[in-house]
This record gives structure tokens, C-alpha cells and sequence, in this order.
């Protein structure tokens, strides 16, 4: 067994204190079902699913209709267990704590098979006593119960009135009452995933000891002072103190490089204790912002801070700091009724040019450091600056907001609550709170954070009736929704942080929400707030058709990934687009049949006699299709940055709907396969299904490699729109793709996710344009 043992030392004295001991139970666990008759080892970090994948006893989730075959994982009751034995000492700590990062979902905790405490929210930390049951040699079990009962149990014990909605639509194939667990919402099914409501432990465990004082947490922000033109830093700590008699000591904050350091006195008494300090940087030293990509450097500096306890105990914590203000400004425009609705940032307004992230994968102990900056490099690269984290999902993992921080990218930081009405009842107002309350502290010294927004598209669902509740009995709604997102989340967003904005929903009217009661009569208005648009029957080649809104911060257009992403994940009898396989894996209703429709208004549809040519290239086309429509509206949105027309406009967003996907699955995602859809900028005279003189090109390429990146040179024999270069299941970057390719020969440079050779992309390339269909 590998051991995992951090010892925090005293810095200073003559005699050494050991400040705290942190052991962590990560690695190998015991996993069991419900009647025992299967056990198996586990990792932690994980969860069940991948644990039965990695012993060979279920096939890939993802595989054709794995989704609905490994429906019994899910609603099985499993147990997660481990003995272990304590590295230390443990009878000369005065208290030793079991603490949990992240449980899914609801569980009963037994530690040497005394019930020490539950769990009931995966965004949440738990921290549990074990300082009286706690031995040298120690079992520690989580009874889960699956999320899908206990969402069943808890709906039903919701006797007063109904909370909608009750099930996904039968299209998406997935579970019911997701409204009733704090649980990640797409997790039992979305119009663009599965579901798989995993189990399991998907964030570090470990236990704490020490002894006088120990600190808990640690958080920042820092705040620009307009009046005295200077920034100054607040500093919250969080203290357990266990000795009977008051802790004095010291506290000394550095940041040299803005020759920085301020010391202050403190006295702990005993219990939990909050230490609020207020650094003052002098309006003398020059503090260089941190800006989103493309608009300065992301300039951070590194802060120390020691705390000198009475008894010889020092604790030091560092942290890179960032300076930046963000306003959201919604005021009066000439000649448009409303009110705008932007971003500065350090004062300058900002266009946010971006798209909506989900979670990178179905089963998070799969999402890896690599995968997460390769994801994230490709927003810069693409000349993005933002991503709406959407409230369906999870609240990221540290490695991605400090990515985030890093490369510029602003984050739209969702609440999760997603297309639902929610309970209000005691137990889940408690649950809920805890949860906001620790992700404020977890995520508030994060520059890139720029918005909270309380949840998606609620507001929208509660006052444009989706769920067909009767005028007589909204109140009751809103009364909840008031409840919910104004006098407990926002209140706690108020409390916990001060430097950036938040809205109750999105989309939503801002401030004339606000007015009207935290309720707008038309959430989705083009003269205040944010919007969410979708219209698969327009032609999306007709930029009439779009909103002239203040913001717009979902729109899009599906399209299916391509072919050698779907092979990995399928058989022969699947390559069809209208088999059981391309039916079931589509969970927006309608929508294969309304990317044909859209994609038939400028193109020729593939009418080859050879099925599986058919299916690739109606495949291409859907793509061709969605680089074409999400390319129109986002240049009209930004288009309609610096114009009012029939007095509307003045948009100052665009985040198109999705990122990344999920699953190999038909999406709204230009994310898939890994490889972003980046076409270069042209205008066509007519639609191309009628253009005359097409012939079909011919394109030969040569690859040569140079360090790391190999450069693909193209030779065409006609004129070949949209070629698109493919390297099956290779991952990777090519620096253009989806592009007019006029000129007899173009240089398109491949960047590869992991080490490959010229053999392997020679053998896996494939070029495809519309020439090849007509």
C-alpha cells in the first residue's frame, strides 16, 4: 500500500511542533452491491462504474446501448470500504477529523462500525469528529443508497404540490426526480447525454489530526478602493481551536514583489473561529491587473501567510494573487428602451466571444490534468475569452478555474440548478446552503470568475409555463423561487463575496427582474439581460432571423460527431442514420430530422447508393451545416456590438451552446473527437446546392513532421469547399479545418494531444470536401 502522509512542520523556535497531520485514504478500496453477491476493488477518486469497467466486468458505458444495459449500476445500493492502519501516533492528537471532498451522493458513514454521519450532496465537503472512535487499525465503510431511489423517495414524500418536472422527456431515455437530489443534474440524462447517476467517492478522503488550533480554510479577494485609488486584500481564515485556553499569536502577510508585508496580533479563543484581515497595498507600487486573452497579461503575484501560534506552532500558507475588477453595467441607451447589459473588466468594457462548458466526461475520475488543458488551451486558440459553466453540470475541479486564471479565459459561473423547479422544504434549503456557502469560499479568489447566476433557465421555465402550471397555483412557485435563489443563495453569494456580480437566472432581465418582483413576465426580453436562442426551422443563413439582444448566452445548432468517433462506439449493422442505434442516440426530439431539413436549404443531400458512404457523408454535412449557422449568428451578434437597429442591439455576448462534448453522440458541441471546427471567414454568393461548376477535387497531401507538429501540405485539382482533414481516433489540433480551399495548395500545421508518428497519421488521414457528396 502506497502511503499517503503529509507532516506540516513548525518553521521557526527551537523546538519543533508538528501543526497538523494529514493522511489520505486514496487508492484501493473494497466495492460491494447491495445483496453482496458482487465485490470488487475500486479506486478512490472514483466511482462504481469504472470500477466494474476496470476489472473487465462490463464493457465501455459508452458502447451502443450500454447506457440503458448498465441501468442496474445505478439503482443497486453499493458499499465502499477499506481497513487501514494510522501511520502516527494517534493518542497524542487532541482531535482527528475524517474529511470527505466529494461524495456521490447519498451515503451513511460507519467508521469503525459506528454511523459517524451522512452525506446527501455532491457539492459539498464533509467534515466528520472521529476523535473518539478513531484507533491505531481502523475500518471505515459509505453505505450509499442510489441517487435514483432516494430522488424517487423524496418526491413522493413531497405530499403539498407537486414539484415539475416529474421525468425527462422520453427521448432522452433517463431518470426521474433529479429536482430532488443535490446531485449533478445531466448525470440522469440531458438532450445531449446519458445517463449514468453514478456512485461512489469522486474527491480525495483523508484524515486530520492535531492538536491547540488547526486551520481549516483559507480564502481571498482582493477589492479596488475607488475613492483612495488603491487595492487592498481581504483575508478570511478559518480556525478549530481545541485548546481550553485562548491561542495568541501573530500573522504576517507578505507579497514581495509589491514590496508588501503587514503583520497583525491575534487571539484565538477556543471553538470555531473566522480571522478577518484587510491588507493594505500602497497606491505607490504600480499592480499590474490580470486581463482576459487577448486584452493584457494574466499577471498574478505569489502572497505568503505564516501565523506564529503560542507553543511554537507556525502554520504557512501561499496563494498566487490576482488584481481585477468586474462590473456588470446595466444602465440606459440612447435610442433603445431598456437597459444594457456588459462586462468591464478593470474599467474597459469587454465583448465576451465564447461558448457553454459541461462536464468533460460522464464519469469524473476520467477527466485528467491533460485532458482539462488541452480542452481548455483549444478555447484560447480558438480566440475565445469565455465559458459559461452550466448549471446542469458540477462546479469544475481547482485545476480548471486555476487554468482558467492562467490562460484568461472569464468564467460564467452557473449555480446547479438546471431547466427544473425546485423543493423548498427545510432539509433541502440546508443542504443547498451548505453547498453555496463552501463553493463561494472554494472559488471567490479566482480572477476568472467574473458572474454567479443562481441557476439556468429556471426563471424562463417557471414564467413561460413548460410545465403547464395553473394560474392559480404559480404563486406557490414563485414564492419558492424567491425562496430559493434570492433569500438563500443570493444572500450567501452577498455575504461570502463581494467582487463580482450575481444574477438570479440565466437567461434572465437583470435589473428589471429585480423590479418586478425576482420574476420577469418575459425572462427571455431583447431589451434587458441575457437570452437563450434556438430556431432549427429558420434558415440559419438568414441573419434576420436572430435577436438583436443585449447578451446572448446560448444558441446553436446540433450536428452528429464525426465517423471515427462514432466507430469506436458502435458495430456495422449502427452506420446508418436511420438504424436503432443513430435513433437512440439522439435525445433532442426531432433533431435528426431537423439537421437534414436545415442542411437541405443549401446543400444537396448525399445520395449514394452505398449505405455506409450515405451515413459518413450526411455525417459531414450536419457539420458543414452547424459551422455554417453557429459562423452566421456569431458574427451578427458581433456585428450588433456597435449598432442599434429598430431600437435593439448593442450586444455584448456571445457564448454559443456547447463547448465540448460528453458522449459520442449527436450535440450542439464543436468540441468532438477533440479537434475544434475553426473555418476560416468567406462570404458565398448563393447556396452552394446551387452553384454551377463544381467538380469534384482531387486532394493529395504530404506530411512531414518537425519536432513535435507535423505539417500536412495539401494539393487540390479544383476549387474544394469545406475540406475537412480527419486522423480517426489520433487526438490532436490541426491549426484550420472546415475550410474553402481555393488556392491549389495550402499548409495546415497538426498538433497531437500525445506522442504519434508519421506512419501512424498517414495511415489514419482522411480528407473529405463537399465535392466528394456532389
Amino acid at each position: 500500500m502506497r502511503l499517503h502522509l503529509l507532516l506540516l512542520l513548525a518553521l521557526c523556535g527551537t523546538e519543533t511542533t508538528a501543526a497538523a497531520l494529514s493522511y489520505s485514504l486514496r487508492g484501493n478500496w473494497s466495492i460491494c452491491n447491495g445483496n453482496g453477491s458482487l465485490e470488487l476493488p475500486g479506486a478512490v477518486p472514483g466511482c462504481v462504474h469504472s470500477a466494474l469497467f476496470q476489472q473487465g466486468l462490463i464493457q465501455d458505458s459508452y458502447y451502443r446501448f450500454n447506457d440503458l444495459n448498465y441501468r442496474w449500476i445505478s439503482l443497486d445500493n453499493w458499499t465502499y470500504s477499506k481497513e487501514f492502519k494510522i501511520p502516527f501516533e494517534i493518542s497524542k492528537w487532541q482531535k482527528v477529523n475524517l474529511i470527505l471532498e466529494g461524495v456521490d451522493t447519498i451515503s451513511k458513514i460507519l467508521f469503525n462500525e459506528v454511523t459517524i454521519g451522512e452525506t446527501d450532496n455532491m457539492f459539498n465537503r464533509y467534515s466528520f469528529d472521529i476523535t473518539n472512535v478513531v484507533r491505531d487499525v481502523n475500518s471505515i465503510e459509505l453505505r450509499f443508497q442510489s441517487a435514483v431511489l432516494y430522488a424517487a423517495q423524496q418526491s413522493k414524500a413531497h405530499t403539498r404540490y407537486p414539484v415539475p418536472p416529474d421525468c425527462p422527456p422520453l427521448v432522452q431515455k433517463g431518470e426521474c426526480h433529479v429536482n430532488f437530489v443535490r446531485k449533478e443534474q445531466c448525470s440522469f440524462s440531458w438532450d445531449w447525454g446519458p445517463s449514468f447517476p453514478t456512485q461512489g467517492i469522486w474527491k480525495d478522503v483523508r484524515i486530520e489530526a492535531y492538536n491547540n488550533c488547526h486551520l481549516n480554510d483559507f480564502t481571498f479577494s482582493p477589492i479596488y478602493d475607488k475613492s483612495a485609488q488603491a487595492w487592498n486584500l481581504e483575508i478570511e481564515a478559518t480556525f478549530d481551536v481545541v485548546s481550553s485556553k485562548p491561542v495568541g499569536g501573530q500573522v504576517i502577510v507578505a507579497i514581495p514583489k509589491l514590496q508588501t508585508q503587514q503583520m497583525y496580533n491575534l487571539e484565538l479563543q477556543p471553538g470555531k473561529r473566522i480571522v478577518e484581515l484587510f491588507l493594505n497595498i500602497s497606491k505607490n507600487i504600480t499592480v499590474e491587473t490580470w486581463w482576459p486573452h487577448g486584452h493584457g497579461n494574466q499577471t498574478g503575484y505569489n502572497m505568503t501567510i505564516l501565523f506564529v501560534l503560542d507553543g511554537g506552532l507556525n502554520i504557512e500558507k501561499s496563494a498566487k494573487v490576482y488584481f481585477r475588477t468586474v462590473e456588470l453595467i446595466e444602465e440606459p441607451i440612447k435610442g433603445s428602451p431598456g437597459l444594457s447589459f456588459y462586462f468591464k473588466i478593470n474599467g474597459f468594457p469587454i465583448f465576451l466571444k465564447g461558448s457553454n462548458w459541461i462536464p468533460a466526461d460522464s464519469f469524473q475520475d476520467r477527466v485528467t490534468s491533460e485532458l482539462l488543458r488541452l480542452l481548455l488551451q483549444s478555447v484560447v486558440d480558438a480566440n475565445m475569452n469565455t465559458l459559461r459553466v452550466w448549471g446542469g453540470g458540477i462546479y469544475e475541479q481547482d485545476e480548471f478555474y486555476e487554468l482558467c486564471d492562467e490562460l484568461g479565459i472569464m468564467v460564467w459561473q452557473d449555480f446547479m440548478f438546471a431547466c427544473a423547479l425546485y423543493p423548498t422544504d427545510q432539509g433541502f434549503l440546508d443542504s443547498v446552503r451548505a453547498e453555496v456557502a463552501y463553493q463561494i469560499k472554494r472559488l471567490k479568489s479566482h480572477p476568472s470568475i467574473i458572474i454567479w447566476s443562481g441557476n439556468n433557465e429556471n426563471e424562463e421555465a417557471l414564467m413561460m409555463n413548460w410545465y403547464r402550471i395553473s394560474i392559480t397555483d404559480r404563486p406557490i412557485y414563485i414564492k419558492d423561487y424567491v425562496t430559493l435563489y434570492v433569500k438563500n443563495i443570493r444572500e450567501l453569494v452577498l455575504a461570502g463575496d463581494k467582487s463580482r456580480p450575481f444574477i438570479t437566472s440565466s437567461p434572465t432581465n437583470g435589473a428589471e427582474t429585480v423590479a418586478e418582483g425576482w420574476v420577469s413576465q418575459n425572462p427571455n426580453s431583447n431589451y434587458f439581460g441575457d437570452v437563450h436562442f434556438y430556431d432549427y426551422i429558420s434558415d440559419c443563413w438568414n441573419w434576420k432571423v436572430f435577436p438583436r439582444a443585449r447578451f446572448a448566452s446560448e444558441y446553436g445548432y446540433q450536428s452528429w460527431p464525426s465517423f471515427s468517433t462514432l466507430e469506436k462506439v458502435s458495430s456495422t449493422e449502427d452506420w446508418s442514420f436511420s438504424s436503432k442505434f443513430s435513433l437512440h442516440r439522439q435525445h433532442h426530439e426531432g433533431g435528426n430530422k431537423q439537421m437534414l431539413y436545415q442542411a437541405g436549404l443549401h446543400f444537396k443531400l448525399p445520395e449514394s447508393t452505398d449505405p455506409l458512404r450515405t451515413f459518413k457523408d450526411t455525417i459531414y454535412l450536419t457539420q458543414v451545416m452547424q459551422a455554417q449557422c453557429v459562423k452566421t449568428e456569431t458574427e451578427f451578434y458581433r456585428r450588433s456590438r456597435s449598432e442599434i437597429v429598430d431600437q435593439q442591439g448593442h450586444t455584448m455576448g456571445a457564448l454559443y451552446w456547447q463547448l465540448n462534448d460528453i458522449w459520442q453522440a449527436p450535440s450542439w458541441a464543436s468540441l468532438a473527437d477533440h479537434e475544434l471546427l475553426s473555418p476560416t471567414n468567406y462570404h458565398f454568393l448563393s447556396s452552394l446546392k446551387e452553384a454551377v461548376g463544381l467538380c469534384k477535387a482531387q486532394i493529395a497531401a504530404i506530411i512531414s513532421q518537425q519536432g513535435d507538429i507535423f505539417v500536412f501540405y495539401l494539393e487540390t485539382s479544383a476549387v474544394a469547399p469545406f475540406v475537412w482533414l480527419d486522423v480517426g481516433s489520433i487526438p490532436g489540433r490541426f491549426s484550420d479545418n472546415g475550410f474553402l480551399m481555393t488556392e491549389k495548395t495550402r499548409t495546415i500545421l497538426f498538433y497531437p494531444w500525445e506522442p504519434t508518428s508519421k506512419s501512424e497519421l498517414e495511415q489514419s488521414f482522411h480528407v473529405t470536401s463537399l465535392t466528394d457528396i456532389y
